[in-house]
């Protein structure tokens, strides 16, 4: 894939007197040690550059501010490689945007890490690094330090996600136990606060009663139990993020809730301190804003955990034992995954067929011998990619980053001026206006809703694709698929189906097709050419008997003959039959239009006559036709790259309404072929399925394997389509579309959001109409605003894909045996 721009945290510089190893592969003697040696020497901040062929390790010392990335180049500028490696990790703790930010800011930091990419939405972080220099170790303590808590996932197992959803439901539970004891404490001090003020009953009833004081104490109590219980999650995380210098969503919760607790406080009990006429209280406002909180970090725990159904549902397929043979006993053991989603129709299987872990056998009852288990799965791989694309970081969010690394602390400093201009430029009481302002712009604030706006989309989008069997194997092309004008596809096995196939046979008047057919294939079993395997296919289809044969003959460029069954019989291009002295102008009509439809018209003869002309293509598949039509119906223009000369390759290109066609292209002119397509800037996406396509997908800027092509093309894709289908295209960029948009809608709602209602917090409509906003309408549009983002996500869901295509994979992963080979276990 052509280059995308891709927002991520890299390691720019190190230390003084910093010292770095790097394994280094490819050296095989003394010269590739100097040569190693020399490069390094010429990267700026580099002392000294040991190599040790041995080892296969370059050992570097730093002097003053040296980038180690550039020594990484230089060495693989003098054509050798530094290994790498891919760490994932699972963070906990993280509740905003801020949060991703200094996580991937601390990784970022060790010496020999690459790159650092976090995802709120799946709170896991994908760290590219050194292989050697770097540990889990490492990388776990630099999390711990920037006050988070992370541990190594594995690639291998389901244990992983498993502990993880026991993670996430176990918080979900404990949130709710938090929010109804909070509810409940909360519910007295609403009640005697604010029911007081709003219904004069109740108010005479308070005063008379329980008088000021009493009730005063009574809120207090109550206040104090909410903000050191259920309340106490947000001081433990938020306070010390503040004493490290960076203050999260929970910092700001903290800070404004202490500050209308601590108010209240001092009002309650040391009143004569405070200005006249400035002794209120606040402590429902604390608890309300606590108990929304709560009720909106539920919600978000619910909504995130929605959005990981479709992995759920890929995990969920496994069996949970199997039936093994082991030494003539057949015991049931537990299982790894080796599972796949459900073929959509019943598929025949023979022995020694290929099937797949997780379909159903409809009838009767077979041995297998198993081939891949655990982590080799289909299914494992497609988890693995799906989870990959939900942890990716799109173009799109490199806005939001830098914007979320700021705003909690730039937040503070509003509220610390909301505070500062209603004290001093405020009117009576000027102290509580104050307060009730900066606390509410603390309040409203929500990092939250711009730190989940990409992410959770990116996570329902690639999640409902897979159900579509789509797999983005980069998230970066949801958006790069969304930018492409121009579909380029190979022929052969992509738009047609790869092997050609006997498509007409017309016999000359006295001749019989099936006897024709039956001498034809007889002769061309002999031969090794593939239009001679079609042949021989069509006649076996049919039941024909094929004879032996005599005196077989290949002319190069030309032709076959042999005798068969008495009869002498040629079997070539017109050239060959003018060669033996047959006019083939009686067949010119039928050889013209077989031409135009992109068929190579082949001759017959039988005993010295002009027998049949015969036609031999590789046919193009039946969903064809409608998926061209499809991406027309998108704006899209669709271009045809193939081998084939021009006149087929035009009548084929005319048969689709192709727009574009590049002809007689050999496999390594295929790169060239789709820069030609980038006409104007024109965004390209190439659709392939062989060895040869791996070059052209890599190049284009979104490269589509077809899942049923080989494993070189699909490692070099982008995007997999798990059928051979390619209506699959129109729906891949359809669910693109789908997303990007949906992102688009998050992202202006956050930004609209914290833009519009914290100068309303602030106190910015109160000159004009006195409008100022209380602390718990704060609290509860904060808590609605994540609510928001995470339920538009939720939309992609449903989805619905432009046209509807029955998702198979041909993958194998067991083998019927044959019956002197028994039942063998892969375990």
């Amino acid at each position: 894939m052509a280059s995308v721009p891709q927002q991520h945290h890299a390691n720019p510089t190190v230390s003084v007197d910093a010292r770095l190893s790097l394994p280094v592969d490819g050296m095989t003697c003394a010269s590739c040690v100097g040569r190693v040696e020399r490069a390094l020497n010429t990267v700026p901040g580099v002392q000294t550059a040991a190599v040790n062929l041995a080892t296969e390790r370059a050992d570097i010392t730093f002097s003053g501010l040296a980038d180690p990335q550039a020594a990484v180049r230089a060495i693989e500028s003098a054509g050798y490689t530094v290994r790498e490696e891919t760490t994932e990790l699972a963070i906990e703790d993280m509740t905003c945007a801020s949060c991703v930010g200094r996580v991937e800011k601390a990784l970022a930091k060790i010496l020999g890490v690459l790159e650092a990419t976090v995802n709120l939405a799946t709170e896991r972080a994908r760290v590219r690094h050194l292989a050697g220099v770097v540990s889990t170790a490492d990388l776990e303590v630099a999390v711990e330090q920037a006050g988070y808590k992370a541990r190594r996932l594995s690639a291998e197992t389901a244990s992983a996600r498993d502990q993880d959803s026991e993670r996430r439901e176990s918080e979900a539970r404990a949130l709710r136990r938090s929010f109804i004891t909070a509810a409940i404490l909360t519910l007295p001090v609403f009640i005697l606060e604010m029911g007081s003020h709003l219904i004069p009953a109740m108010h005479h009833w308070v005063m008379g009663v329980l008088g000021q004081q009493i009730n005063w104490y009574v809120q207090f109590a109550l206040a104090t139990l909410v903000l050191f219980g259920p309340g106490l999650r947000f001081f433990h995380t938020g306070v010390p993020a503040l004493l490290r210098g960076a203050p999260d969503m929970n910092s700001l919760v903290a800070v404004g809730t202490a500050a209308a607790y601590g108010y209240s406080i001092v009002a309650t009990f040391l009143p004569d301190v405070l200005p006249q006429g400035t002794a209120n209280v606040y402590f429902e406002a604390a608890a309300v804003i606590v108990t929304l909180i709560l009720l909106g970090r539920l919600l978000e725990a619910r909504a995130k955990g929605r959005t990981s159904q479709a992995i759920k549902r890929l995990v969920g397929l496994q069996a949970r034992t199997a039936r093994v043979e082991r030494n003539g006993e057949t015991v049931e053991i537990d299982l790894d995954q080796s599972m796949i989603t459900g073929e959509p129709v019943p598929v025949s299987k023979e022995m020694g067929a290929g099937v797949v872990g997780g379909t159903i056998n409809k009838t009767g009852a077979f041995s297998f011998r198993v081939t891949k288990v655990g982590a080799n799965t289909v299914l494992a791989q497609i988890i693995r990619l799906v989870e990959q694309a939900q942890g990716s970081k799109l173009p799109i969010q490199a806005l939001v980053d830098k914007v979320t690394m700021w705003f909690v602390p730039a937040v503070m400093a509003a509220a610390t001026l909301t505070f500062l201009v209603w004290l001093f430029f405020g009117p009576s009481p000027a102290l509580t206006f104050a307060l009730v302002n900066a606390v509410a712009v603390l309040i409203i604030a929500c990092p939250c809703a711009m730190g989940l706006a990409t992410p959770t989309s990116i996570m329902v989008g690639t999640g409902r694709a897979a159900e579509l069997g789509i797999l983005f194997r980069k998230g970066e092309a949801l958006q790069a698929l969304r930018d492409v004008s121009v579909i380029a596809f190979d022929k052969t096995g992509t738009l047609t189906k790869g092997r050609p196939e006997l498509t007409d046979l017309v016999p000359a008047e006295g001749f019989e097709y099936n006897e024709v057919l039956a001498l034809v294939a007889a002769v061309e079993t002999h031969s090794e050419h593939p239009i001679a395997a079609s042949i021989v296919t069509a006649a076996k289809q049919l039941n024909l008997s094929l004879a032996p044969i005599e005196s077989f003959d290949a002319t190069p460029g030309f032709g076959v003959s042999a005798k068969v069954a008495g009869h002498t019989v040629a079997v070539g291009a017109d050239r060959f039959m003018t060669q033996l002295g047959l006019d083939v102008s009686s067949f010119l009509s039928t050889a013209q239009r077989l031409g135009e439809q992109g068929k190579s018209p082949l001759y017959a003869a039988i005993d010295g006559r002009l027998a049949a002309v015969i036609a031999v293509a590789d046919p193009i598949k039946e969903t064809t036709p409608e998926a061209i039509k499809a991406l027309h119906a998108l704006g899209l223009k669709v271009a045809m790259i193939t081998g084939d000369n021009a006149a087929t390759a035009s009548a084929i290109a005319k048969q689709l309404g192709i727009d574009e066609v590049a002809a007689e292209v050999l496999p390594d002119g295929k790169v060239a072929a789709l820069k030609r397509f980038r006409i104007n800037g024109a965004q390209v996406a190439f659709v392939g399925d062989g060895i040869n396509d791996a070059p052209a997908l890599a190049e284009a800027d979104v490269g589509l394997a077809i899942g049923t092509g080989t494993d070189v093309a699909i490692e070099a894709a982008d995007v997999v389509l798990m059928s051979g289908d390619l209506r699959g295209v129109t729906n891949a960029i359809a669910l693109s579309q789908a997303t990007i948009r949906n992102i688009k809608q998050n992202l202006f709602w956050a930004f609209a959001y914290n833009a519009l209602l914290i100068p309303v917090a602030a106190g910015a409509l109160y000159p004009l109409n006195g409008t100022l906003l209380s602390p718990i309408f704060a609290a509860a549009a904060m808590a609605l605003s994540s609510i928001f983002v995470l339920g538009n996500a939720l939309r992609l869901k449903r989805f619905s894909a432009p046209i509807s295509v029955e998702a198979r994979s041909e993958t194998s992963e067991g083998v019927i045996p044959s019956p002197k080979s028994g039942l063998m276990s892969g375990q």
